[in-house]
């Protein structure tokens, strides 16, 4: 299902649009549409059975999020991610989500936090049944753990800077750190530290768990990230 922060994004584009968008927004997060790779109207046109109108809005949606960029008589392109864009990224994710998250353990209720357990293990369960689509289709699209503790923070200013338009560029890096198996079971088990913190109501110890969760998760982008970006798909178009 889509993310709160997709539903409001999709909803302000036209509905044949709707469509293109949230699919090609899932490609670009689960790696489809690579990193670089040129975006072929004309062929997306072609495969979704629509006119290039409702596909030109996709993209100029996209471009609003940054997720797709494009220059004067160039083709758009997927993003590239860069070094000094994941530094400014994760800076200010382990400044914002580490205080939304101290936040959401005074404010979030008991039912919120008992909603966020169930679905954390819930998604946990999927992934282990393996019940996630064979590669080169979409996976399921589950709740971002991260958008709901910081929407969990009641803190606007927060919510706008990590679930606005920044939400879409932001969480390309997150699933690039947590491509590999190795940082998806890491996270996992750090994700449930977190949620033993905020069902404890202790925020600074929630605070500093995911001002932890978010370092680790840089490093291990870092450590990859001259991989990811030599595998820019120069070649290649969607």
């Amino acid at each position: 299902m889509p993310t709160e922060r997709e539903t409001e994004a999709e909803g302000k584009s036209t509905p044949l649009a709707e469509t293109v968008l949230s699919e090609l927004l899932q490609r670009i997060y689960d790696g489809r549409l690579a990193q670089g790779v040129v975006i072929n109207e004309a062929a997306i046109a072609e495969e979704f059975g629509v006119s290039r109108g409702p596909v030109r809005e996709a993209v100029r949606r996209l471009q609003g999020l940054q997720l797709i960029t494009r220059e004067p008589y160039v083709k758009s392109r997927v993003v590239t991610l860069t070094q000094d864009g994941a530094q400014e990224l994760f800076e200010m994710r382990l400044a914002l989500e580490g205080m939304a998250c101290r936040l959401a353990a005074e404010r979030m209720s008991d039912d919120e936090i008992a909603d966020l357990i169930r679905e954390l293990e819930q998604d946990r369960q999927r992934t282990l049944a393996g019940k996630a689509k064979a590669k080169g289709q979409s996976e399921p699209r589950v709740f971002d753990f991260h958008e709901r503790i910081v929407r969990g923070s009641r803190n606007s200013r927060i919510i706008d800077a990590l679930c606005g338009d920044l939400y879409h560029l932001l969480r390309m890096y997150r699933r690039q750190s947590g491509a590999v198996p190795e940082r998806k079971d890491q996270a996992y088990a750090e994700h449930w530290q977190i949620v033993r913190a905020l069902r404890a109501r202790d925020g600074e110890l929630a605070e500093s768990l995911m001002r932890s969760h978010v370092g680790r998760a840089s490093a291990h982008l870092f450590d990859k990230l001259p991989l990811i970006t030599g595998t820019s798909a120069e070649s290649r178009s969607a």
